[in-house]
């Protein structure tokens, strides 16, 4: 006999254990199916670890830049053997904080893959049947590989791999210059390795704003970064320990090591869904409706195995819909079109909302403010300049500054500076709603401030 649960969720990423914790909370009996550890790729081979390497590289550069602060030291040399065990150190006291607060909430957790059939029967690998209410499906996603760059693990590496590197190699390929591939570009250079950055597209970062991609490229090019746009890569030969990448303008690039940055594509694969109404796509991802309910009643996919942004805080999202869904509460569907971009390369980019060119495809007519850090008394106490923040608010028919439609900013710590620009853009507020906002001095946040202050046509230093 199958044993019964309210709730059965396929997989333990952030998705799967932010369903199975919300609906605990709610008194809701659960049980998770994990092939791996919970936490899933976000914690384990992903954000976390990424953003630790990044803080690595951060402390990196903090050293040999120390003497313009009267602070000298010999020149930083990395081991990054010492820095890949604290990133496990990291991980792992994360992995058990979750673990018990899942233990806490009465969440039974079964080791290996479930698969769903008829009736929302789960089928774990190793025989044993559970029966939910609900279901949840949150198996999340896997790196994208190309043609001609199949990983290896020694000189073709994913984002994966990279993450358990004992050596730094002394000249790197990137391929794909979106928010994975622009952050390990980053961290690389930073760390000493010569990077070479390969987008097949016109601009890096797509999605982005075109004055904050501008800003990127400059300063990856002044730290000795070749960036490449519009190229495409035809496959690779090795000789002698190293890699020739085959470029499709006939040139190429010989490096130590490729790392494919391409993308993630949903792992549905070992799912099941023979004897359900769930449907998946040509490309691989569950089709759901905007209360991430699938056409198989009472069966819910969140996460990556969806078509939408692939960011952890948009699995959890998606997990309290659906929770709140299946509970019968009210509920506000994700707006996909508002909701937070961090990327933490650096500098850093952090956005909400349209930038000005889509504001303006959509048939806004706009007004946009832009500020530089280099004039923030903050950002030049702790030697960090490049970047700024810019605001794009609809257009009234006077002119005057309406509705914030997006808000985006490059430079230092705009990661954590993001949530009142977040804020503006949800909530539709207007210039003079935000510039009422008091930011303390000196702070890095007083450029949003000054930004918006700007578009209300009285700012103080614009």
């Amino acid at each position: 006999m199958a044993e019964e649960f309210d709730l059965v969720v396929i997989g333990g990423g952030p998705g799967g254990y932010a369903a199975a914790l919300y609906a605990a909370g709610a008194g809701m009996s659960v049980a998770v199916v994990e092939k791996d550890k919970v936490g899933g790729t976000c914690l384990h081979r992903g954000c976390i670890p990424a953003k630790h390497y990044l803080e690595t590289a951060s402390v990196f550069r903090t050293v040999a830049g120390a003497k313009v602060f009267g602070v000298h030291t010999e020149q930083p040399e990395l081991d990054l053997g010492v820095s890949r065990d604290r990133k496990q150190k990291v991980v792992d006291q994360l992995w058990k904080g979750l673990q018990g607060l899942m233990k806490k909430r009465k969440i039974k957790t079964f080791d290996g893959t479930g698969s769903l059939g008829a009736g929302h029967l789960v089928t774990v690998d190793d025989g044993t049947e559970l029966h939910g209410t609900h279901v949840v499906l949150a198996t999340g996603s896997v790196p994208r590989t190309i043609p001609g760059f199949e990983p290896d693990g020694e000189h073709i590496l994913t984002s994966d791999h990279v993450l358990e590197l004992d050596r730094l190699p002394a000249s790197a390929a990137v391929i794909g210059g979106g928010a994975i591939g622009c952050e390990f570009a980053s961290m690389l250079a930073d760390l000493g390795c010569q990077v070479t950055l390969l987008e097949a597209l016109p601009k890096l970062l797509p999605g982005c704003d075109a004055d904050v991609v501008d800003v990127i490229v400059r300063s990856f090019r002044k730290r000795g970064m070749d960036v490449r746009t519009g190229v495409t890569v035809e496959g690779h030969e090795e000789s002698n320990g190293q890699v020739t990448v085959k470029l499709g303008d006939g040139g190429s690039v010989t490096v130590d090591k490729v790392v494919v940055s391409v993308g993630r594509r949903p792992l549905t694969e070992g799912l099941g869904l023979e004897d359900t109404k769930v449907e998946v796509d040509d490309r691989g991802f569950i089709s759901v409706d905007s209360h991430q309910r699938t056409a198989e009643e009472g069966v819910y996919a969140v996460g990556d195995v969806v078509a939408t942004p692939q960011l952890a805080h948009v699995g959890f999202a998606e997990a309290i819909v659906a929770v709140r869904d299946m509970r019968g509460e009210d509920l506000e569907p994700v707006d996909y079109g508002k909701v937070p971009w961090c990327i933490y390369c650096h500098p850093e980019v952090a956005f909400a909302g349209m930038t000005e060119q889509a504001a303006r495809d959509a048939g806004h007519d706009v007004v946009v403010s832009k500020h530089s850090f280099n004039s923030n008394s903050r950002a030049m106490i702790i030697g960090e300049t490049e970047g700024l923040v810019k605001v794009i608010a609809a257009a009234g028919s006077n002119g005057t500054a309406g509705a914030i439609l997006g808000v985006h900013m490059v430079g230092p710590w705009v990661t954590e500076q993001l949530g009142e620009g977040w804020l503006s853009v949800n909530w539709e507020a207007t210039p003079d709603d935000m510039g009422q906002l008091i930011h303390p001095h000196p702070t890095l946040s007083e450029t949003f401030g000054e930004t918006v202050l700007t578009l209300t046509g009285r700012g103080l230093h614009g």
